[in-house]
């Protein structure tokens, strides 16, 4: 009888571990698909980001050229 009780108690923490591991592992997977959601998003938006930071730059060249002139 101990040595069922003993089996049952194996075979439950196995199974407590291999969830454990299936868990890690769906994060892991989680995790790697929103990085690559955020690499193919910066691939395709970092011209237009880059663009808009160009202007924004330009404009406040202009807009502090404009202040210090005589």
């Amino acid at each position: 009888m101990l040595k069922m009780a003993w089996n049952w108690t194996k075979a439950q923490l196995s199974t407590i571990k291999n969830q454990e591991g299936q868990g890690m592992v769906e994060y892991a997977l989680i995790i790697a698909f929103i990085a690559i959601v955020v690499i193919v998003g910066l691939v395709f938006l970092g011209p237009v980001i880059r663009d808009m930071f160009l202007n924004i730059g330009g404009e406040l060249q202009n807009a502090t050229e404009a202040t210090t002139a005589p």
